[in-house]
């Protein structure tokens, strides 16, 4: 990796990973799409998907003194690199005493063409999904993934097997939606029995 480029990076006092800049989707909202980093993070773009051994390298450079999480979220949706992802987080169970969250659009299984829902729970203790909308048809709208419009579908499949093997899951939502499609967002939540995050959007806000 160039000296520019970052794996680890510091937001509001969480510690985040930027293990791939692929994503499946081109939200119309993605911060990526406005700046080239947040928080205290210089350049997110990176002009390759790192290996294990260089996010391993990343990891032994950065004091971990005074952080109580890691959150997997970068310019990138994580699952797009699953195999790094997961033998991170087992190096980093390894290593220290610390949460381990991924942030994520959800589609994991659909990038990786099987059933990813169970492994990433086993080896990290919350998943944040981005709900986004409350129906699927704005979803395709604006999340615009490249697996179609039944991708909504096969997110809250996604969120409900995730609810199955931890307790801790839930469901975001950017406030930019308006308080009524929140309202919604919560219902559809609700009936899948995941709480309900609302994030605030303030052109740094992470997945």
């Amino acid at each position: 990796m160039s000296e520019n480029e970052e794996i680890v990076y510091v937001y509001k006092n969480k510690v985040y990973l930027n293990i791939t800049n692929r994503c499946p989707c081109a939200c119309t909202f993605c911060i990526r799409s406005k700046k080239n980093a947040i928080g205290e993070a210089s350049n997110l773009w990176l002009d390759h998907s790192p290996s294990f051994e260089e996010v391993k390298q990343a990891l032994d450079n950065f004091n971990f003194d005074g952080y109580d999480e890691v959150i997997f979220c970068g310019y990138g949706e994580p699952t797009e690199a699953f195999d790094v992802l997961v033998k991170t987080a087992r190096y980093l169970r390894e290593k220290l005493h610390i949460k381990l969250r991924v942030n994520t659009n959800g589609l994991g299984s659909l990038i990786n063409g099987r059933d990813i829902s169970k492994e990433l729970c086993d080896n990290v203790d919350a998943i944040s999904i981005s709900l986004n909308c409350s129906n699927k048809e704005d979803y395709y709208k604006i999340v615009r993934p490249k697996f179609g419009i039944e991708s909504y579908d096969e997110m809250l499949d996604f969120a409900k097997k995730c609810r199955q093997y931890t307790d801790d899951v839930m469901l975001s939502v950017v406030d930019v939606i308006g308080d009524e499609e929140v309202e919604k967002c919560r219902k559809v939540a609700e009936s899948v029995n995941i709480p309900l995050r609302v994030r605030k959007y303030d052109n740094s806000s992470d997945k």
